[in-house]
């Protein structure tokens, strides 16, 4: 009775059939957030690559949490989680058999589900945005998370308007200050060559076989400066391998990792076109002679898959990301001081790569082309990865002490 009230207060028009303010007649006949999320990531499925895929359900779930209505028997919020991640939002081909305690929650998520309509409130809008701003024990998220969550939630806010669910974006009347992010590299994370050759080195000493047939795989972060997934999807035919001098690396593919829940292949491994570019498109890299002659020695040594990877198991399987993870770590503690173990320098392998970067920028290769070895644009290039290495601080103190004597 409230709301009518409050709709004849404020001069609205009422429907003469249901007796209804002209914005309650449309709240009811509007279709629900869950029923329009739902449409949304149908349509976006076939375009996304799979950590697009995996990055639309984390939003879409987190946001369908938030617009939600208190009814009575709301089930846990981790059913509810396990429930959106692993059935609603995903491919139909890709969903598990319902158990009864999921269908149940399935069947109460329906009629619990506000309007999509409710959004054009923008304190739900706004409530929406606090949800993707936090983790979930409540910590905030990374700046680039809440990024990458929020272009996700508008981009699907702008779909409903295209659909003609929503007359305008709300978010564009939320006015919000994301968190605040410059994306640069620690220059703590980052070794010099000594240090990179030693951790090297200590890869070779981790297990029997794994340490010894990833070593090859992590130089090429270093000497190349290649992400992780490049690398794991880097084959015989795209190397040349020069007895002396310069070789080449022909990227073509990348090999990143997810749930197979949301690669078109079921597989863990999805292989897709280089990252910031179209599929048909290939990214040469010139890479030295030291990586030239551990990459032929790995060959030698351990051959290829069948497709032509190198960077397999012995069983021609590819590693997941924890097994070189747990590999890097092993061989931190044996290449590195305490002090330096405790610290971030090259706490993950994909350091080598802002190593990498750095060396060649320090160097002096000029920005354009270590973008373009580093497969970045420039801009990127100047503002994160221009960083010193590790031990360069009292190089360049020594040379501001002698301008200065000067």
């Amino acid at each position: 009775m409230s709301d009518l009230r409050q709709a004849a207060k404020n001069g609205e028009a009422f429907d003469m059939d249901t007796g209804l303010p002209l914005s309650m007649l449309k709240a009811e006949s509007a279709r629900s957030w869950l029923e329009f999320a739902r449409a949304y990531v149908k349509a976006r499925w076939p375009h996304a690559a799979a950590k697009s895929r995996e990055g639309l359900t984390d939003t879409m779930t987190a946001v369908t949490l938030a617009l939600l209505k208190d009814a009575p028997g709301r089930p846990d919020a981790s059913l509810l989680r396990v429930l959106l991640r692993q059935y609603v939002f995903v491919a139909e081909e890709r969903r598990p058999d319902i158990s009864p305690d999921l269908g149940r929650a399935l069947r109460w998520l329906e009629t619990a589900s506000m309007p999509i309509t409710a959004l054009d409130e923008p304190r739900l809008a706004r409530s929406a945005l606090e949800v993707l701003a936090l983790q979930l024990d409540g910590q905030p998220a990374a700046a680039s998370t809440f990024r990458r969550k929020r272009a996700v939630f508008k981009h699907a806010l702008g779909y409903a308007v295209e659909l003609g669910d929503l007359a305008s974006n709300p978010l564009d009347r939320v006015k919000w200050r994301p968190p605040k992010q410059n994306g640069a590299v620690d220059r703590r994370v980052v070794v010099n060559p000594a240090q990179a050759r030693e951790l090297l080195t200590a890869v070779s000493y981790v297990g029997r076989s794994r340490g010894p047939r990833l070593r090859a795989m992590f130089a090429c972060m270093y000497f190349a400066g290649l992400r992780p997934a490049e690398a794991a999807g880097l084959r015989r035919q795209d190397c040349e391998l020069p007895a002396t001098g310069w070789g080449l690396i022909t990227l073509k593919k990348t090999r990143p990792q997810s749930n197979k829940r949301y690669t078109d292949s079921g597989e863990t491994f999805d292989d897709r076109g280089l990252k910031h570019r179209e599929d048909d498109i290939v990214h040469p890299v010139p890479i030295p002679p030291e990586l030239v002659t551990i990459l032929r020695e790995h060959v030698d040594t351990f051959g290829t898959a069948d497709d032509g990877r190198l960077f397999v198991t012995s069983s021609g399987a590819s590693f997941s990301g924890s097994a070189y993870a747990q590999v890097w770590k092993r061989a931190r503690v044996l290449a590195l001081t305490p002090d330096q173990v405790e610290s971030p320098l090259a706490a993950r392998p994909y350091d080598l790569r802002h190593a990498a970067v750095s060396l060649w920028l320090n160097a002096g290769v000029h920005a354009p082309e270590a973008a373009e070895r580093a497969g970045h644009g420039v801009d990127v290039m100047l503002r994160v990865y221009a960083k010193c290495v590790d031990g360069q601080r009292d190089v360049a103190n020594q040379r501001i002490e002698d301008a200065l004597a000067a």
